[in-house]
């Protein structure tokens, strides 16, 4: 018995010397470690509501205290951007999403739904009626990017520039969103403001053109943003908001002229809402797939921010606890290679050896290749 408590004993100080294993409280919710499962698209739903083999992915990432973000989850009908992605504005979808919520809560784990609007980055084979996707502009991408499903430029169709009348029901859908996401029984939710959607289109000045209160300035291209994270936390309480930023990436032809004023100004603004989570991506990834030298960028973003920072883009074991060990995050989001190795905590304890991802099945539609089929490390031979 002696032995048992003294293995346990030490097993608990190998974690206290490694920052990422260490316990975080975030609000209300105790973390038992500082590595966040970040939200990707998998592509593997049905009618925008997962399937059986959806509850089983996020079951195997699932840690008693981790906390999850789900891949991103339409706000209503017309916020679709890429085949097969899941939404939570019907009563399917959320019903769907219960089986999922349930098997994350049954390991322990904290779970948190993103919402997404894909505003430009679409085709109108996912709008109603086919008709044009809207964004803050009528400026159609010219290059593809991300996983929008096309090769080519040819593949997006030019957006219809949102009026100002409309925007206030963009921003109702977001607060519907969050309120059915909590009937599903996520947690929480966060805000997709990143990647080139539709928040993050409003936010740039490379994309934005608008000339009413939505565009010109700095807090005007920021408006539609802020309006979404405080009907969201109106509904669901702040304590349960996060938002996730990419402020000096180019995602979907989405850069700003002075990315840093960006984020700070965001950072200082969000805390009026005194929202749980800042997620932010690094610098250091302009582009997809595309690491540069570590800048310390984020630094006077995070010491700007009253409430939680996670950190995501390109970090290995190494970088995430200096990361936390530096005071540079509180949490580390981990994408590519949470999705190879299901039990990523356990291998970063031990610095066992890691799966590698392929890219080749990231977005097919297969319910186990690239998906569940991951090996767990105590099935690698």
């Amino acid at each position: 018995m002696e032995t048992q408590q003294k293995e346990e004993e030490d097993q608990q100080l190998h974690k206290q010397a490694i920052p990422l294993l260490t316990p975080y409280k975030m609000g209300n919710f105790n973390l038992s470690h500082r590595i966040v499962l970040a939200p990707m698209s998998r592509m593997r739903c049905n009618n925008y509501a997962p399937q059986p083999h959806t509850i089983l992915y996020y079951s195997q990432r699932t840690s008693k205290g981790g906390l999850l973000i789900a891949e991103a989850n339409g706000v209503s009908a017309t916020a679709g951007g890429s085949p097969n992605t899941p939404g939570v504005w019907t009563k399917e979808q959320v019903e769907a999403w219960k089986l999922v919520v349930d098997a994350v809560h049954a390991k322990g784990g904290i779970f948190f739904c993103q919402l997404c609007h894909a505003g430009r980055v679409s085709n109108r084979d996912f709008q109603p009626n086919g008709k044009a996707p809207v964004s803050c502009t009528d400026k159609p991408i010219l290059k593809d990017q991300l996983l929008s499903g096309g090769n080519d430029a040819g593949w997006f169709t030019p957006p219809r520039r949102l009026k100002t009348e409309e925007i206030p029901q963009i921003v109702n859908d977001f607060r519907i969103a969050a309120r059915n996401a909590i009937e599903a029984g996520f947690d929480g939710v966060e805000i997709h403001g990143a990647n080139g959607y539709l928040v993050d289109q409003f936010l740039k000045d490379q994309v934005n053109d608008r000339t009413d209160n939505y565009g010109g300035s700095l807090e005007n291209r920021c408006r539609f943003a802020l309006e979404i994270v405080e009907a969201t936390c109106k509904e669901i309480g702040a304590d349960k908001v996060g938002i996730r930023l990419s402020p000096f990436a180019d995602y979907n032809e989405s850069s700003d002229s002075n990315p840093g004023a960006l984020a700070l100004h965001m950072a200082k603004s969000l805390n009026k809402y005194k929202i749980l989570f800042c997620h932010m991506v690094q610098p250091k990834m302009i582009l997809a797939d595309t690491k540069f030298k570590w800048p310390q960028s984020l630094l006077a973003v995070r010491k700007a921010f009253d409430g939680t920072f996670i950190v995501n883009g390109g970090y290995d074991r190494e970088d995430g606890i200096r990361a936390v060990a530096d005071g540079h995050a509180d949490l580390v989001a981990y994408g590519r290679l949470f999705l190879a190795n299901p039990d990523l905590p356990r291998r970063f304890e031990l610095n066992a050896p890691l799966n590698a991802y392929n890219e080749a099945t990231f977005y097919t539609h297969d319910p186990v290749i690239g998906y569940t089929d991951y090996p767990f490390l105590e099935t690698v031979s």
